[in-house]
């Protein structure tokens, strides 16, 4: 039987209330979480970071990480990611940063090229991680 699920939300800090930036759903001490560069045009209502896929990427990387943080995990601690990029010519720049923050730990990882993301995003990741 399966334990209950938890929601791990991590607030925009912008005082905006019941607004929250990043998700993640907890169960079983598996965390499975998702992030765009949309979702945090979105929610915190401003433009895309500026400076392409390379930006892009590390904003959704730091977006995960502070999922992971609140729900008293790491990026050591993840086994599988998956990247889903606009334009696959974008590969070498976002597997640059990709690796600043999840090379130690190697999880399983994918990446395909998608014909569209949310709101022209260029990048997506989900990650899945045990707590």
């Amino acid at each position: 039987m399966l334990g209950a699920r938890a929601v791990v939300e991590v607030g925009t800090g912008t005082g905006v209330s019941g607004l929250w930036l990043l998700r993640g759903m907890r169960q079983d001490g598996v965390l499975t979480t998702i992030d765009t560069e949309a979702e945090h045009q979105r929610l915190a209502k401003q433009t895309f970071t500026e400076g392409g896929i390379a930006a892009q990427t590390r904003q959704v990387l730091n977006n995960l990480q502070a999922v992971l943080a609140a729900a008293g995990s790491s990026f050591e601690r993840a086994v599988k990611a998956t990247g889903f990029l606009k334009n696959m010519g974008d590969f070498g720049a976002m597997n640059e940063v990709y690796s600043e923050f999840l090379g130690a730990s190697k999880p399983a990882r994918s990446t395909v090229a998608v014909a569209d993301l949310p709101r022209g995003a260029l990048v997506e990741i989900d990650l899945i991680a045990t707590t």
